[in-house]
């Protein structure tokens, strides 16, 4: 036996809570506005560790708006049904703008140097 057994029991999060983590990235990233200079400069260390995730988030958003495409064109198209199809479309365009967000989110946290302390 290497050392004592911890036991830590972890609570199942609400599907609420695992909806909105699937969806969307906040809650991955650290405030680096706030703080000393050194909470500031591990906070930025963090969110660009994170980073990565982003990737993940764009794909999640492109297939979900693939899919919502996919519903409209076959609502209006085979269904004959223009009215449900806006059910659709709206929502799948909605996903361009997000994916454009998380995307310059991603090249700030890749391309950019890390930001200058306040002085």
């Amino acid at each position: 036996m290497v050392g004592p057994r911890c036991s830590a029991i972890v609570q199942p999060l609400p599907f609420r809570t695992l909806l909105y983590r699937y969806f969307f990235f906040d809650w991955l990233f650290e405030d680096a506005g706030h703080g000393d200079v050194f909470r500031r400069a591990a906070a930025w260390r963090h969110n660009c560790e994170q980073a990565h995730w982003l990737l993940t988030y764009m794909r999640r958003w492109l297939w979900c708006g693939f899919v919502l495409y996919a519903f409209g064109g076959y609502a209006e198209l085979l269904l004959g049904l223009p009215q449900l199809s806006a059910f659709f479309y709206v929502p799948a365009s909605l996903t361009l703008p997000v994916n454009a967000v998380i995307g310059a989110a991603w090249l700030g946290f890749k391309a950019l140097p890390r930001p200058l302390g306040r002085r």
